[in-house]
């Protein structure tokens, strides 16, 4: 379960025009609750115009930094993200839960690591890139990057100083959209830029492992295109900062559910429209169901269908042992039975 801390703001970083760091001021009585395997996120709270708002963001620190930092990039109509990237200030307060998600990387000695990040998906890989350098000398990680122009990349400064110091254990590749700089390559990273890196840049390496962070038709066709060049699908991570709004078929049935909600060792039982989610009823019905992006991209709303059946209109995250084990993301889940029981502990 997620569970809020207030934590102050230590530090600010205009990264680019629209995009900052946040170091956050941990005190010493909650270093073992903020400790963190490289990937995972943290959820900010904040009230905004009398309305309560959660945040996923991946954190970018080194694990053995002792540091917890995020970076935010402002997103058109995004509460919060206009709000920390304009107003938000050293010294303010802010209600951040516990570190929490699935695409992780712990490193191992003698492993070849490959990402591929777009935007501001590079934050959870940042920390990646840091943990293999810092702790296994006789690994490497080859970063794929991709932007619209050397300015609208986050990270770039900290990243080539890494280059610098961890030659040739870490190689780094960019890819603009919108300019050439360099040695960058112009485009995007599709499926001919990732043969291209795969088939010829890096022919006589075998990665053991692949990590991707970025929008989801990216995700998508890096990861059918390493596939196809031979990666184990197990071997390929990914995490998506955005969905497509792509309408899918799944039809959701009319009528009454009455589900029970195991939350905080407590049950709790009501009535809802199976055409509702299970969040938004639980959030409604007063219970404080753990939940982030409200979008499917998370899983801080995870929560196993212990009794009666649902279905998901978007599933990007759980594998599909994960949903024949009756784990669903509640923001996405619709009763399909006219009883359920779901349990937001056992997870």
């Amino acid at each position: 379960m997620s569970t809020f801390h207030k934590l102050t703001v230590q530090k600010i970083v205009k990264e680019t025009t629209n995009a900052v760091s946040v170091l956050f001021e941990v005190p010493a009585a909650l270093k073992d609750a903020f400790s963190f395997v490289a990937g995972q996120y943290i959820t900010i709270k904040k009230t905004i115009d009398e309305k309560e708002i959660r945040r996923a963001y991946s954190i970018c620190s080194s694990p053995k930094s002792n540091e917890l930092k995020v970076a935010i990039k402002a997103v058109e109509h995004g509460l919060f993200s206009v709000f920390a990237t304009s107003k938000l200030k050293e010294g303010d307060v802010l209600e951040v839960a516990e570190p929490e998600g699935k695409f992780l990387l712990n490193p191992t000695a003698n492993k070849n690591y490959i990402a591929f990040a777009a935007g501001s998906g590079i934050t959870p890989v940042l920390s990646m890139v840091k943990a293999v350098l810092e702790t296994e000398k006789s690994s490497t990680f080859t970063l794929i990057y991709g932007n619209k122009s050397t300015e609208s990349t986050i990270f770039k400064n900290e990243l080539e100083t890494l280059l610098e110091k961890y030659n040739p254990q870490f190689n780094l590749h960019y890819v603009f959209s919108k300019t050439l700089s360099g040695d960058s390559i112009f485009g995007r990273i599709d499926k001919g830029n990732t043969n291209y890196f795969i088939k010829n840049k890096y022919k006589n390496t075998v990665f053991d492992a692949a990590f991707i962070c970025g929008p989801e038709k990216m995700i998508n066709t890096v990861s059918e295109t390493l596939q196809e060049n031979n990666f184990d699908k197990e071997n390929i991570l990914f995490e998506l900062f955005t969905t497509s709004d792509e309408e899918n078929n799944i039809k959701i049935p009319d009528g009454k559910s009455e589900i029970t909600v195991l939350l905080d060792d407590e049950e709790t039982t009501f009535t809802m429209n199976k055409t509702d989610d299970i969040l938004a009823a639980s959030l409604r019905n007063n219970l404080d169901a753990p939940y982030s992006c409200q979008g499917g991209v998370c899983s801080s709303c995870l929560c196993k269908v212990t009794e009666g059946k649902a279905i998901m209109t978007k599933n990007s995250i759980l594998t599909d042992g994960e949903v024949e084990e009756g784990f669903v993301l509640a923001c996405q889940a619709h009763p399909t039975t006219s009883k359920i029981t779901i349990d937001f502990d056992d997870i």
